[in-house]
C-alpha cells in the first residue's frame, strides 16, 4: 500500500454559484501571491492567496459573454509575471466546437480591477477546438499556444509578449504535421523562462502514431527549433486520447516532460529514454531545485512522485484534472476538481 502524502494545509472552494460545478482549476504564483482560475457554467472565476495557499479571497467573476469551453483540459488558464496577472479562456457565441476565440484578461493589482477581455487569435473562430495553454516568467515574457483550425487539419499556433502581457505578437504557426494534423483533442503545454526561452509540448499525429513532441525558442518565440519526438516508444492509435501531458523547465532550462502512452504515465528528458512511472492519466509536473515533482490520477486516486523517490505516494483526497505549481516559499500547491468543488492542498 502506498504511503499517504504529507499535507500541510487543505482548502476546499465551494461552488462559485449554486448548481454550477467548479471545474478545471489552474494555478500560478508570483513573488507575493498565489492565484487560481477555474470555470463554472459559462463564467471564468479568479481567486488569490497572500499566505501561500492557506486562505483564499472570494472568487471574482471575470466579465465575458458566450459559451465557455470547459472540461477535458478545456477551461481557463492563468499566468503571473512580476507586474501582472493574466487569465485566458476560449468562448464563443455558440461554443461546443462551433466557434470560439481565446480571450485574455489582465490585472496589475492584487486582485483588483481586471481589463476588458481582448481576443488573441485571428481570424475569429480559429481556436474553436477549445484547447490552449499559457505561461509567463517574472521578467515579463508570456506565451499562449493553442490548437488551431483556421485551415483544414489541426495545427499548433501561438502568440508571445515581452512586456508583461500588454502587447502580443501576431499569430504564429508553430507546428503542422506532414500527416495533415497534430493530435486533434490533446491540450498543448508551454513553459517560459527569463526574457527569451519558450518551450512547447504537444501530441503529434504522424504516420498513425500519437507521440509527444517538443520545440524550443531562445528568442522569445520569434523562431523555434525543429520539433523532436520524446521517448523511444510510440503509440499507434487511430483516435485522440485527450491527454496532452505536462511540461516544466529545469534550472538549467532542460525540458522536463510527463505524458501518457496507452494507460501508462512516463517521464522523459530530451534525447533520453522515457521512464515508466506507473498506470494512470492526465499527469502534471513542476520543477523544484531538487528535481521535478510529478502528479497524476489513477482511477479516482492521485499519485505524487517526489525527487529521489522510486515509488509514488498516494494523496488521501480524490480528484481529477490536477494543477501543480511551486510557491515562492519552496512548497507545492496542488489543485484539483472533485464533485463540483475545487480543493487546494499545500504539499
Amino acid at each position: 500500500m502506498l504511503a499517504p502524502v504529507l499535507i500541510l494545509a487543505a482548502v476546499i472552494l465551494p461552488p462559485a454559484e449554486p448548481g454550477l460545478a467548479s471545474r478545471q482549476p489552474q494555478l500560478a504564483v508570483n513573488a507575493k501571491q498565489a492565484w487560481l482560475t477555474y470555470g463554472a457554467g459559462n463564467h471564468v472565476y479568479v481567486t488569490h492567496s497572500a499566505d501561500s495557499g492557506r486562505s483564499w479571497s472570494p472568487s471574482a467573476r471575470l466579465p465575458s459573454t458566450g459559451v465557455l469551453s470547459l472540461g477535458m483540459r478545456r477551461g481557463p488558464r492563468i499566468a503571473a509575471t512580476s507586474r501582472a496577472v493574466l487569465v485566458s479562456a476560449i468562448l464563443g457565441p455558440q461554443g461546443r466546437g462551433a466557434d470560439g476565440d481565446i480571450l485574455l484578461w489582465r490585472t496589475t493589482s492584487r486582485g483588483g480591477a481586471w481589463s476588458a477581455p481582448i481576443a488573441i487569435n485571428t481570424p475569429s473562430g480559429a481556436a474553436r477546438e477549445g484547447l490552449h495553454a499559457m505561461a509567463a516568467s517574472p521578467e515579463g515574457l508570456a506565451a499562449i499556444v493553442w490548437l488551431d483550425l483556421r485551415q483544414k487539419g489541426t495545427r499548433l499556433y501561438g502568440v508571445f509578449s515581452r512586456d508583461h502581457g500588454q502587447t502580443w505578437s501576431p499569430n504564429q504557426l508553430l507546428h503542422e504535421s506532414p500527416s495533415g494534423a497534430i493530435c486533434q483533442c490533446c491540450h498543448p503545454s508551454v513553459a517560459v523562462s527569463g526574457r527569451s526561452t519558450v518551450t512547447i509540448l504537444f501530441r503529434n499525429s504522424l504516420d498513425g502514431n500519437r507521440d509527444m513532441y517538443f520545440s524550443t525558442s531562445r528568442d522569445a518565440g520569434s523562431t523555434f527549433s525543429p520539433a523532436r519526438k520524446l521517448g523511444a516508444g510510440s503509440w499507434h492509435l487511430n483516435a485522440c486520447p485527450m491527454d496532452g501531458g505536462s511540461l516544466a523547465l529545469a534550472p538549467d532550462l532542460t525540458p522536463l516532460t510527463v505524458w501518457r502512452r496507452e494507460n501508462q504515465v512516463f517521464f522523459a528528458r530530451p534525447e533520453q529514454p522515457e521512464q515508466l512511472l506507473g498506470p494512470g492519466r492526465q499527469p502534471v509536473i513542476a520543477s523544484l531545485p531538487g528535481g521535478p515533482v510529478i502528479a497524476w490520477t489513477e482511477a479516482s486516486s492521485i499519485r505524487i512522485l517526489r525527487p529521489g523517490q522510486s515509488q509514488p505516494e498516494s494523496l488521501s483526497s480524490p480528484g481529477a484534472f490536477l494543477s501543480l505549481f511551486p510557491t515562492a516559499g519552496g512548497r507545492l500547491l496542488l489543485a484539483a476538481e472533485h464533485e463540483g468543488s475545487i480543493f487546494i492542498e499545500i504539499l
